[in-house]
């Protein structure tokens, strides 16, 4: 089978499947540039408001195919770097999307999946989902900013563990960590990412982009800078139709309907 991403929507939220069970949906550039392109329609459309991504049926993702990696290794380098930027993109895009996206995770989530996980703006994995980085495993390095993710929430020591060992991690241990913020049962992972999603959904998009822009921008800068940027953010809300909206229905008791 093909691998592809299958794109279908459940109300507000698109529903973004790695389908390529065969291979335990392994990622590939197809996939990579397929999913640019579906959040950047995702973006420019009003009824969309949020992303979730899952693996069509047990697994969530393999991360990259072995076998592709092996046959890369008889052509220039520059062929895998370019597969990497492929990779690294998607990433990049799914951190400046301006909108959430949920990562609905069962089975495995490993290597380059496991990337794609923490790149989103929530984790929702069933209880038995177990998370890997098994580069080392077989003597290569991570990829698709996973030893970024893992330094930003992780103490060196335990990064260094799970990176450099190899093994296998427990959707309850990455829980304890802040790294899932829920544990569904068995099955349940993309039932309870839609549930979540719907609740984001009827908050406010502009506010939503704003505290996701935010998050990203104070990893790196210094306080007064981030003091400056939540100012601006906070004017330019404050005098967004849908603060009227959110702060009238607070006063009134009534359920805000937002709108763009």
């Amino acid at each position: 089978m093909t691998a592809e991403l299958k794109s279908t929507t459940e109300g507000s939220t698109m529903v973004l499947t790695l389908a390529n069970p065969a291979q335990r949906n392994a990622l590939g550039p197809a996939i990579y540039s397929a999913g640019i392109e579906a959040l950047n329609g995702a973006e420019s459309s009003d009824e969309i408001r949020s992303v979730v991504i899952v693996g069509e049926g047990a697994f969530f993702s393999a991360g990259g195919s072995l076998q592709r990696l092996a046959d890369n290794r008889a052509h220039d380098p520059a062929v895998q770097a370019e597969s990497l930027e492929g990779l690294h993109n998607w990433i990049d895009s799914i951190r400046t999307f301006p909108k959430p996206v949920i990562a609905a995770v069962e089975g495995a989530a490993a290597g380059a999946g496991f990337s794609l996980a923490l790149a989103c703006d929530f984790v929702i994995a069933a209880r038995d989902a177990v998370f890997a980085a098994s580069y080392s495993n077989v003597a290569l390095s991570p990829d698709g900013g996973l030893s970024w993710h893992l330094a930003q929430a992780l103490p060196r020591q335990l990064a260094s563990e799970w990176l450099m060992g190899g093994q296998r991690v427990a959707a309850e241990r990455l829980h304890a960590f802040g790294l899932v913020n829920q544990l569904s049962e068995n099955g349940q992972a993309l039932a309870v990412a839609l549930t979540l999603a719907e609740t984001l959904n009827a908050r406010a998009p502009n506010a939503l982009a704003s505290i996701k822009e935010l998050l990203t921008e104070a990893r790196g800068a210094t306080l007064p800078a981030q003091l400056a940027l939540e100012r601006d953010h906070f004017v330019r809300n404050l005098h967004h139709a849908n603060a009227g909206i959110g702060i009238a229905a607070f006063l009134a008791k009534e359920t805000p309907r937002y709108g763009q």
